[in-house]
């Protein structure tokens, strides 16, 4: 009893005990739902009427589609090339799922086939589609490389949803055509014409700064218009670039060293115990080894016309005497020395032909080469011998050739440039003269050349340039860095406008920056930026330094632009010139009393001026430009009828009919029809896909999941 009595007594402390008991379990579930949700969230990129498209899934796409599109593609871009596919497929896939459109194993074969039907690996020794060597192909994937064949799976339905694409496209533009109706109004739209006489009182007869525009009637306005203004959240930012660029005692300090080289310089010789004479590049022979051992460009050691060289080189070189020197001079971002050090008289193009016999591992070789080099020069040689003693017997020896190409042209090579040929090549049939036959060796193995023709020989110069690119110093790259660390100091507690004008910095705006986005004008690629303006803990006003290419970018937050309408700073360039255009309307209304062509003109110091066969498909008045609503206008008078002031695109305008050609009757407008029936099916290649997408639900999740 005394035990009862202790546990009734205690009864509202117990149900206090179950019940907080009960509720942290209920917590305890709440939490652990949330957490699954946030999970769920993270790992679902975007849900498309009701389709969710995975975290994992996405990412093996984009890693897959980078490595396609090759080097130099961002991230960002493959992600957006597949994510443009993600949606396409499943905006497509939720109408062919109401229509039943499936793709079954026959027609996904027929697909494969005639996509595949042109690949060599799939072709038997005919030359046709094997479905074997497909099975084949397939089943080696899926043995060999689980990573593949999901490829490969991927690739299929892509495939799949081409077709069933094609398909759905076919169908809808089965289902439009053009009435006999709609082919008599095309008709009449085209061939009805009036001719008119009309002033114009042009919108820029009135000063822009003599109309006044109110925030309040941009807001007004945005707000009638909403459909137009709706933006996506963006962010504005202001930046200050500093970039690493050479100064000009850098360039000077180049140039300096380049003239250095021009003289002897004197350097001891550890292993003689002596010094040694260095020829500079003024005295030089050698000119190819010098210029390699102290140009950032390698030595060039081709003949070019004059008429090829920059014009200072043109200038100053090409008419003076070997071993003259030009420079140092600057030419697309480097400082240069150029040298003339040889020159020759030559064509500027030339006819040959040739034989080509390749060697094992040659450019040339094929599986059938068996020659070795040594052999394959033995051939050449016993090939020239009877080509000079008999020139007719050049295209008999054809049958050695490996250029299959030249030999359908009894092996002409027919009129080239000097620079066309491989070097060897070149360097034989333009230094050498018409008539001549040789054997000449390049990577493609040994040719016997003769040479048929050339044009006249005029003179061509060799140059040799020691080139040292422009670069910024250590100490030009110090202060770059100190300066931009300074600026950053000191815009942390003061105006980013007033500091950036006290030291002369150019501070370049960017406005719109959406949380996607990649490129920052002025800076390319930079998602690094964008990703910390939309990051919450970044407030209007910070600031914060960027490493870019060649420098740093100092980047303030600006403002956050909320998802929704538009702000009327942002919408004033849009809407200031409509909102203008209405003001001005109203005022030359107002003001006109005229009611004919001739006081009108006179009032406003306009012309009279006119038009013949407008019609309504092209609503252009020439001298006006294209006016919709005038030419609705003039069609709705009467022959002889003047209109009252009407607002047009350009102006305010008053207009007089003074003749009306009704279009002909036709006794059938079968081929208007038509013409209406293609339109409509023109229009669904490029609208359809479209119109689908805007219908769609799409819960866009990229910003969280995988940015």
């Amino acid at each position: 009893m005394a035990v009862l009595n202790k546990i009734r007594q205690r009864s509202l402390f117990l149900i206090l005990i179950i019940a907080l008991a009960l509720f942290s379990f209920v917590l305890s579930g709440l939490f652990q739902n949330g957490s699954a949700l946030s999970n769920k969230s993270q790992n679902v990129v975007a849900t498309i009427n009701g389709k969710e498209i995975s975290r994992e899934d996405f990412l093996r796409k984009v890693e897959y589609a980078q490595r396609q599109m090759g080097q130099g593609v961002t991230n960002t871009q493959a992600m957006n090339r597949v994510w443009d596919q993600e949606v396409r497929q499943a905006v497509m896939e939720s109408q062919y799922e109401t229509l039943g459109f499936t793709v079954e194993r026959d027609q996904m074969r027929d697909l494969l086939k005639s996509t595949l039907a042109g690949s060599p690996e799939f072709q038997n020794e005919a030359g046709l589609f094997d479905e074997n060597k497909l099975n084949e192909y397939i089943a080696n994937l899926k043995a060999t490389s689980e990573e593949a064949y999901q490829q490969w799976i991927d690739y299929e339905q892509s495939i799949a949803a081409s077709g069933m694409q094609q398909d759905y496209v076919n169908m809808v533009k089965a289902g439009v055509t053009g009435t006999l109706a709609e082919g008599k109004v095309e008709h009449e739209l085209e061939n009805n014409k009036v001719d008119i006489r009309y002033v114009q009182v042009p919108f820029s007869s009135i000063s822009d700064s003599t109309v006044a525009v109110s925030k309040s009637e941009i807001s007004s306005y945005i707000k009638d218009h909403k459909k137009e203004f709706q933006v996506e959240a963006s962010r504005d930012i202001n930046y200050v670039e500093f970039r690493e660029v050479a100064s000009l005692d850098d360039e000077k300090e180049i140039a300096s060293s380049l003239t250095s080289l021009l003289n002897n310089s004197v350097v001891y010789n550890d292993i003689s115990k002596t010094n040694d004479t260095i020829l500079g590049f003024a005295q030089v022979k050698d000119n190819e080894t010098f210029v390699n051992s102290n140009s950032d460009i390698k030595f060039d050691n081709r003949f070019v016309f004059k008429s090829a060289l920059p014009k200072n080189l043109a200038d100053s070189l090409y008419n003076k005497s070997i071993g003259s020197i030009y420079g140092p001079y600057k030419d697309n971002g480097f400082l240069k020395l150029s040298k003339l050090v040889a020159e020759t008289f030559m064509p500027d193009s030339a006819k040959a032909r040739h034989i080509l016999i390749p060697f094992v591992g040659s450019r040339g070789a094929t599986a059938e080469t068996t020659l070795t080099e040594v052999a394959a020069k033995k051939t050449a040689d016993s090939v020239m011998a009877i080509v000079k003693a008999n020139p007719s017997k050049f295209v008999d020896m054809l049958d050695l050739s490996a250029d299959k190409v030249s030999n359908e042209k009894e092996g002409v090579l027919d009129w080239f440039t000097y620079n066309a040929m491989v070097p060897e090549f070149r360097d034989y049939t333009f230094q050498n003269s018409k008539g001549d036959v040789g054997v000449v060796k390049t990577d493609f193995g040994y040719h016997v050349i003769e040479i048929l023709d050339q044009t006249s020989k005029e003179k061509a110069v060799k140059i040799a340039t020691i080139a040292r690119q422009i670069e910024p110093s250590d100490a030009t790259i110090d202060k770059v860095f100190r300066d931009a660390s300074k600026f950053e100091i000191a815009v942390a507690d003061k105006d980013f406008q007033a500091v950036s004008k006290e030291n002369d910095y150019a501070v370049r705006p960017v406005k719109g920056i959406e949380i996607l986005q990649e490129n920052i004008p002025g800076l390319s690629s930079q998602r690094q930026i964008v990703r910390w303006t939309f990051n919450e803990e970044t407030s209007v006003g910070d600031v914060k330094r960027f490493n870019i290419p060649g420098g740093y970018a100092i980047v303030q937050l600006a403002a956050k632009n909320e998802a929704g309408l538009m702000s009327v700073e942002n919408a004033s360039a849009i809407v200031l010139p409509k909102l203008r255009k209405e003001k001005k309307a109203a005022i030359i209304k107002d003001r006109v009393k005229a009611t004919t062509l001739d006081a009108l003109a006179s009032e406003e110091k306009q012309t009279i001026k006119t038009a013949s066969a407008l019609n309504m498909k092209n609503p252009t008045i020439s001298g006006a430009g294209r006016e919709p609503i005038i030419v609705g206008a003039a069609f709705g008078l009467k022959e002889g009828e003047t209109s009252k002031l009407i607002v047009g695109a350009n102006g305010v305008y008053m207009v007089e009919v003074t003749k009306v050609s009704p279009a002909a009757t036709l006794e059938n407008y079968q081929a208007f029809a038509n013409r209406v029936g293609q339109q409509k099916a023109n229009v669904v290649n490029t609208k359809l896909y479209e119109a689908l997408k805007d219908a769609s639900e799409i819960d866009d999740n990229r910003a969280e999941t995988v940015q």
